[in-house]
C-alpha cells in the first residue's frame, strides 16, 4: 500500500489513514484494513459511516479524548450503531483547557495540572518529552487501547481530537509491536502534518477546541520527527524499548501475539 492509498478521504474528518503498508524490520509490511487512526469523528456523514462500517467493516472505536471533550462534543454518529463498540480510554494529559493541541510545549497551558506537580516531575517531563507523560500518567488506558486494537472481529480506529498527539503515541506503540521500522513509526507520526490545515479548521469550528487554538500560528502544531524520536529514545533508555515498557505495565506475550497478528496479517 503506497502513501496515497493509506489516506482515507472522508467528508467529516480530515486526518484518517490506515496503519497498513508500512515497512517492517524483517522486510515485510504492515497489513492494511485492520487498524486506522483518525482525528475527531463527531462530524462523520452518512456516506462516511457507510464507507467505514459497510466497506471497511469498522467494529471498534478507541476514543482517547478526555471525559470533558466527550461531554462537550456530544455523541457522534458511530455511537448509535449497534455493530460498532466505542471504547473510551482517556489519557487525561491534555493541554489547554480541554484538548492536547498545545502538547508540544511545557507551560501552564500545555499542562493545566502543573500546579499539582512537583518541580522534579516537571523536570523529568522536560527531559523525557511531553508524550511520555501520557504513558506515565495513564498506562492502564494505553494498554487497554492497544488490547482493543488487537481484536480480530473487524477493523478498529483509534482517535483523539486532532489525531496527532494522543493517537500518535498509541499508534507508535502498536507499530512497534508489529515490528515496524523506527523510520516508519516516525514517518507515520509526521504524516499528520500533510493534513494540518484541515485538522485545525475542523477544530476551530468547535467551541470545545477554538480557545486553545486561538493566538498560535498553525505551524506551531505541526508534528515534528524529533518529538516522536524523543519518546522512542526515552523508552529505549528506560525500558529497553516500547515492548519493555508495555511488559512493565501488564502487557503479555499473548497480547503481543494478538496485536502482531492483526497488523501483520
Amino acid at each position: 500500500m503506497n502513501a496515497h492509498k493509506r489516506w482515507i478521504v472522508l467528508e467529516g474528518a480530515a486526518n484518517v489513514r490506515d496503519l497498513g503498508g508500512l515497512p517492517t524490520e524483517d522486510g515485510g509490511t504492515t497489513a492494511p484494513g485492520r487498524i486506522l487512526r483518525a482525528d475527531n469523528l463527531q462530524g462523520l456523514t452518512t456516506r462516511d459511516v457507510a464507507l467505514l462500517v459497510g466497506d471497511i467493516k469498522l467494529r471498534h472505536v478507541v476514543d482517547l479524548r478526555s471525559g470533558t471533550e466527550v461531554r462537550l462534543e456530544g455523541p457522534g454518529p458511530l455511537t448509535r450503531l449497534p455493530e460498532v463498540a466505542v471504547h473510551h480510554h482517556s489519557l487525561f494529559a491534555e493541554g489547554g483547557r480541554f484538548t492536547d493541541v498545545e502538547a508540544d510545549t511545557i507551560d501552564d497551558r500545555a499542562l493545566p495540572w502543573q500546579d499539582e506537580r512537583s518541580e522534579e516531575d516537571l523536570a523529568e517531563l522536560r527531559v523525557t518529552g511531553y508524550y511520555y507523560g501520557y504513558l506515565r500518567d495513564r498506562p492502564d488506558s494505553v494498554v487497554a487501547a492497544l488490547r482493543v486494537l488487537a481484536r480480530d472481529d473487524g477493523a478498529a480506529v483509534v482517535h483523539c481530537a486532532a489525531g496527532k498527539d494522543r493517537t500518535g503515541v498509541v499508534c507508535a506503540l502498536a507499530l512497534a509491536v508489529a515490528g515496524a521500522t523506527r523510520e516508519a513509526i516516525i514517518g507515520d507520526y509526521v504524516a499528520t502534518g500533510e493534513r494540518l490545515e484541515g485538522i485545525l479548521a475542523r477544530l476551530r469550528a468547535s467551541s470545545t477546541y477554538r480557545a486553545d487554538l486561538d493566538g498560535k500560528p498553525a505551524d506551531s502544531h505541526r508534528p515534528r520527527p524529533e518529538y516522536m524520536a524523543q519518546l522512542l529514545s526515552t523508552l529505549d533508555d528506560r525500558f529497553g524499548g516500547p515492548l519493555g515498557w508495555l511488559h512493565t505495565h501488564g502487557w503479555t506475550g499473548a497480547d503481543t501475539e494478538a496485536l502482531y497478528g492483526r497488523l501483520r496479517g
